[in-house]
């Protein structure tokens, strides 16, 4: 017979660990299914010549598309939720539809206004953020706009910065789709800076503060609270050094290889303790993944500041962006909901 206290501890692990079997976590499957769809339509009009769009901007749509409807979930999982993320998870698509239009039409007027609709989601997640960060006994509309399970843990801290990535994404977003050139930055260095801030910034912690809070529980690779200020500052640094000085922009390039090679030694660490058979095979592959996409990174970082062709962007857009986009920020964010979804 269940007990009171077994009965109260297993409510307090429902809310801790949500599952996707929820309506919010059906909506966010659903969002992340069919944008695959239509990315993968939108992949095969461009092969074909039917739609005008390169390899930067096909990248760059897998974010809004998939990327961030499952990181919505995955940071809902962590962290909990409260108004701001649940107005910008029935935003997001039609913010996504509007960045897919957007990125269809030629720089100007006309797409930078769309390119505004997926920008409201972001600042809607960046809202998100800054509420994560406020402290406990912060405003009363602070916590009002906290879940009530959200705690002020290092992986919320995380969850809170990767949210406030999407707004400097959206906003090279805007800057790039009206044809603008901030700081004297050409294009596509503009529009790979929204990819940037989506993927090594948003999608790279969200996963950061799942292995973190599975390494909690399992008492295993403690070291990783040591790394995570890297992981979540270096894409911050990286950009800054596209401005400041190549020296800069190399440094932090390797600093941040360094630091995401050693999340992929934990992820890899904590799949193979993973309860569920999916989330491990998940889990090892987004590993591996990541460790082959920030060697690339790495050297295209060291090949780029001594003016070696080595490596093109081009050339990193179809290797790095794609073991990035799909093999590790994909893979890494299902590995963690499969597997929180059988934490209750």
């Amino acid at each position: 017979m269940t007990t009171t206290l077994e009965r109260t501890e297993e409510r307090h692990n429902a809310q801790r660990f949500p599952s996707l079997s929820d309506k919010r976590g059906l909506w966010a499957r659903r969002c992340a299914t069919l944008g695959a769809v239509v990315w993968a339509g939108t992949a095969v009009a461009a092969r074909a010549g039917v739609a005008r769009i390169g390899a930067i901007e096909l990248m760059f749509l897998f974010a809004p598309l998939v990327i961030v409807p499952l990181g919505m979930e995955l940071g809902r999982v962590i962290g909990g939720t409260g108004r701001l993320d649940e107005m910008a998870r029935w935003v997001q698509p039609f913010g996504a539809a509007a960045a897919l239009v957007a990125l269809l039409l030629p720089p100007g007027r006309w797409a930078g206004l769309l390119a505004c609709g997926w920008m409201i989601v972001c600042l809607l997640m960046a809202g998100a953020g800054v509420v994560d960060l406020l402290p406990s006994s912060g405003s009363e509309a602070g916590r009002s706009a906290r879940s009530t399970h959200s705690q002020t843990t290092l992986a919320s801290f995380v969850v809170g910065i990767a949210r406030i990535d999407l707004v400097v994404g959206g906003s090279w977003l805007v800057a790039s789709r009206l044809g603008m050139r901030p700081l004297g930055i050409q294009e596509p260095i503009g529009l790979l800076t929204a990819v940037h801030f989506h993927f090594a910034g948003f999608s790279t912690a969200m996963i950061a503060a799942a292995t973190l809070r599975f390494g909690e529980r399992r008492q295993t690779v403690r070291w990783l609270k040591w790394l995570l200020p890297l992981v979540v500052a270096m894409p911050y640094v990286v950009a800054i050094g596209f401005v400041i000085s190549p020296v800069v922009k190399m440094v932090a390039a390797i600093l941040f290889s360094v630091s995401v090679a050693g999340l992929a030694v934990a992820l890899r660490s904590c799949g193979r303790r993973a309860e569920r058979r999916a989330a491990q095979v998940l889990l090892q592959v987004a590993a591996a993944a990541v460790f082959a996409g920030m060697v690339l990174s790495g050297v295209y970082a060291v090949a780029d500041f001594v003016g070696s062709d080595v490596l093109t962007i081009p050339q990193m857009a179809r290797t790095h962006g794609i073991l990035n986009a799909v093999g590790f920020c994909m893979a890494g964010t299902l590995g963690w909901l499969v597997e929180s979804a059988d934490s209750r």
